[in-house]
């Protein structure tokens, strides 16, 4: 499609939506696949870590809201405005996630977000899925710009972005408000064509 200006858009509409999520792989006997309802345990878990509650602004209050919020992510998917896989070992369930919010296939950009279960936090699987999440976006589905944003008092999001090849850009003053008032947040970004 092109728009009133006259530019074309970066990722044609249709692209997710008319294919099937892939399953990403991953070394050491690790995938990113598609979220399923088996994954609802890990999921509220993850909800009821403070870790993730602390960095990750989302809830699920019992196993059906978790197995709803797991349908609204494939809903996403066919919207073509988020993409959520799960972390896990090949065939197993889910130790954490990653995905694309805020799907802009015209402009050609998306932020991508992660968390991790803690008995995988430390392992460098967060920078792995990081990378590999980055080239699928960039390189297979078309992007352009992927952002990467984390709180200035998490450190090891800051860790995890710069290994993953994502370039500070700045600090976005009182961007996002947590449980305890607002943050400071450090702006990543990776393009299509940076050195991976």
């Amino acid at each position: 499609m092109i728009t009133g200006a006259g530019i074309p858009d970066v990722v044609p509409a249709g692209r997710m939506a008319d294919g099937a999520q892939p399953v990403l792989g991953l070394a050491r006997g690790m995938e990113q696949p598609h979220w399923s309802a088996d994954d609802a345990d890990a999921l509220l878990t993850a909800a009821r870590d403070p870790a993730i509650r602390r960095w990750n602004l989302f809830t699920a209050a019992d196993h059906a809201d978790a197995r709803r919020r797991i349908e609204r992510m494939h809903e996403r998917w066919r919207g073509e405005t988020g993409a959520v896989w799960a972390v896990a070992r090949t065939g197993g369930t889910a130790i954490g996630l990653i995905g694309l919010n805020d799907i802009d296939l015209a402009g050609g950009a998306a932020e991508l977000v992660y968390w991790l279960l803690p008995e995988a936090r430390g392992t460098g699987l967060a920078v792995t899925a990081t990378r590999r999440l980055a080239h699928w976006s960039l390189d297979d589905l078309g992007l352009h710009r992927l952002r990467l944003c984390h709180s200035t008092a998490n450190p090891a999001s800051c860790r995890v972005a710069e290994k993953a090849g994502f370039t500070y850009e700045g600090t976005m003053r009182g961007a996002l408000l947590h449980a305890d008032g607002w943050h400071d947040q450090h702006l990543h970004a990776r393009l299509a064509g940076d050195p991976g």
